[in-house]
């Protein structure tokens, strides 16, 4: 359980770094990403989403799951219609702990 929520963790963080390479290497090559009803397929078009996230501020609230499929629960709060919301984000991950699916949903 310890390595799930040091995971999320490390998530969340490298999320709001400055650093967008900390975020970014997080994930496998072939990354699929599903949001706000929208799917993002590969590193390109995941850097492509991602600068369109506006600046949020996370609160992660519980994580369960395992190493390779786990899901955090987080409040998440910024300058977006509707905030603060409560988000679910389900991540797949291979053997070596790179994300290869990412789901985020309410």
């Amino acid at each position: 359980m310890h390595d799930i929520q040091e995971f999320a963790k490390e998530y969340f963080a490298a999320a709001t770094d400055p650093d967008r390479e900390r975020y970014f290497a997080l994930f496998d090559d072939g990354i699929v990403v599903h949001d706000d009803g929208r799917g993002h397929e590969g590193l390109t078009a995941v850097r492509r989403w991602r600068t369109e996230v506006p600046p949020v501020v996370y609160h992660l609230r519980d994580v369960t799951g395992t190493a390779t499929a786990c899901q955090a629960v987080a409040e998440v709060s910024g300058d977006f219609p509707g905030s603060p919301v409560t988000l679910r984000f389900t991540f797949e991950r291979d053997a070596r702990g790179k994300i290869t699916l990412l789901d985020i949903a309410p």
